[in-house]
């Protein structure tokens, strides 16, 4: 019945009767329209978030976000531009509040992709949000304390834009290079509760890893969670060379 239910819903929203930005009625308006019970409503309700169409905000109810067949309607662009010797520009984005900074011991994904587990790094945590559409998402830099030993300034002032975390990078000596990591997951409870998500809405996460280019050596990592039903990631693509092909030597008739 909560399929049924979702479809209907669903089927409105395509034929313009719930605009884009417009609140859904509430779940006891929605109970006597469709004949069914909060459970039901809830499930649908969750069917509508996966098929990305909705998206719910806490004390606000059901917003419509899409009518179907579009994209996503916050973009989050992943470009990185050098411009000049050590100087950086990547798009920022709009702090909901002041950075926290903690230090803290590297495990999971970070210290993976860092080659660093348990190691200790500065963590610094920003939430930060689209203006047009109010979307939250979590943004943490990681700068393992033995990155700021070779720059630092960094465990000096590590809340400082990303650009200028770059460009004090390469003032250090490294020639930096970037490698993303894309992966999605259910939300923790903390998560939801930060982001205004529910059990249904899928996190969206990035891990942007800068390294010393010479070397091959990680740097820093960024991680990046994001609504995966309301984002979608813009990134701008440099074509590689593919390693040159070693010509077998052919053996002399002496050999």
């Amino acid at each position: 019945m909560a399929t049924q239910v979702a479809e209907k819903v669903a089927a409105d929203i395509k034929r313009g009767r719930y605009q884009v930005g417009e609140t859904l009625p509430s779940e006891a308006q929605m109970e006597q329209m469709y004949g069914v019970g909060k459970a039901t409503i809830r499930t649908a309700m969750g069917e509508l978030k996966r098929m990305g169409l909705i998206e719910t905000r806490q004390g606000k109810g059901s917003m419509v976000i899409s009518t179907g067949g579009t994209v996503p309607p916050v973009t989050i662009p992943r470009a990185i531009q050098q411009r000049g010797k050590g100087s950086w520009f990547l798009p920022e984005m709009t702090e909901a509040e002041a950075p926290a900074i903690s230090r803290t011991s590297l495990d999971g994904p970070p210290a993976v992709h860092l080659g660093q587990q348990d190691q200790d790094a500065i963590s610094v945590d920003r939430m930060v949000y689209d203006p047009k559409t109010g979307t939250r998402m979590a943004h943490r830099t990681f700068i393992p304390l033995s990155t700021a030993a070779e720059a630092p300034s960094l465990a000096e002032a590590p809340e400082v834009p990303t650009s200028e975390i770059y460009e004090q990078l390469t003032q250090a000596g490294f020639s930096l290079s970037f490698t993303e990591h894309v992966t999605a997951r259910a939300p923790f409870p903390d998560e939801r509760m930060s982001l205004g998500l529910d059990e249904a809405s899928p996190l969206l996460i990035t891990y942007r890893i800068t390294a010393d280019a010479e070397q091959e050596r990680p740097l820093l990592c960024e991680e990046l969670r994001a609504p995966a039903a309301t984002c979608q990631l813009t990134f701008s693509l440099t074509p590689t060379k593919a390693p040159a092909k070693r010509t077998p030597r052919r053996r002399s008739a002496s050999e």
